[in-house]
C-alpha cells in the first residue's frame, strides 16, 4: 500500500536531516526508530536517492549503510581541512589491500602473501584507522585471529561494496602491492561480513592471546 503524499514527505525529510547530521554512515536499523512502523525503507531511499542525483551531494551507499557524499565531479573542491591525513607506510598500504581482497585473512596468511613479517603496529594502525577490524578466529590450531575490512574502508575509499574493488593489476601500478603477490590471489565474491565456516566469532576479552595479535 503506497504512503500518503504528507506522510511520505515527512519521513523523507526525518531521512534526510538523519543522515545530513551523521558523519558516519547509517543502515536501516538505526534510521528505522525514527521512521515509524511500517515505513518502505528501499522506496524512501530510492527517493531520496533521486532527489539528489544532480545535486552537489549526492546519496551513496556503502556496504549495508547510506550516506550523502560530495558529487564525484565535485569532490576535488572540497577538502577536509579539519583532518590532517598523513599517506600510509607501504607496509600498510600492501597489508590493507591484501585483507581487502583475501578477507578474512590471518597476520600469517598475510605475511605468507608479502613474503616478509607483518608487525602488530602495522595491524594496529589499521584499526586505529577504522578500515580493518578482528571478524573472529580461524579454526585451526593457535585459532589465530581473522581480519577483515570495515564500512568505514568502502566510506572512505568510495565503494559501494567490495565488488566495487578495482583490479588487482591496477593496484599494482599505483604502487599499492608488490610484485611479490602470488598468481592464485583472486578478487573475492561479493562478501556479506558473515563468518565464513572455518570461523568462530570474535570474544574481544581475550584479544589478548590472539597469538601475538596473528
Amino acid at each position: 500500500m503506497t504512503e500518503p503524499c504528507g506522510v511520505q514527505e515527512r519521513q523523507l525529510r526525518i531521512l534526510e536531516a538523519l543522515l545530513f547530521a551523521s558523519r558516519e554512515p547509517l543502515g536501516i536499523e538505526q534510521l528505522r526508530p525514527y521512521l515509524g512502523e511500517g515505513a518502505n525503507f528501499p522506496a524512501l531511499i530510492e527517493a531520496l536517492r533521486q532527489r539528489y542525483a544532480e545535486r552537489g551531494v549526492t546519496l551513496v551507499r556503502r556496504g549495508e549503510k547510506w550516506a550523502f557524499r560530495t558529487a564525484e565531479d565535485l569532490a576535488f573542491l572540497l577538502r577536509r581541512e579539519d583532518e590532517e591525513t598523513r599517506p600510509l607506510p607501504r607496509a600498510a598500504l600492501e597489508t590493507l589491500s591484501i585483507i581487502a581482497y583475501h578477507q578474512p585473512a590471518t597476520r600469517a596468511e598475510i605475511e605468507e602473501v608479502r613474503g616478509v613479517a607483518t608487525g602488530k603496529g602495522t595491524l594496529d594502525t589499521l584499526m586505529e584507522a577504522g578500515w580493518i577490524r578482528m571478524r573472529g578466529r580461524r579454526r585451526t590450531p593457535g585459532r589465530p585471529v581473522t581480519y577483515g575490512t570495515t564500512d568505514a574502508f568502502l566510506d572512505y575509499f568510495g565503494l559501494e561494496s567490495l565488488g566495487d574493488l578495482p583490479g588487482l593489476e591496477e593496484l599494482k601500478g599505483a604502487g599499492l602491492l608488490s610484485g611479490r603477490l602470488p598468481p592464485g590471489l583472486q578478487i573475492p565474491l561479493p562478501f556479506d561480513g558473515a563468518l565464513r565456516e572455518d570461523e568462530d566469532p570474535f570474544n574481544a576479552d581475550d584479544a589478548g592471546g590472539d597469538e601475538n595479535g596473528q
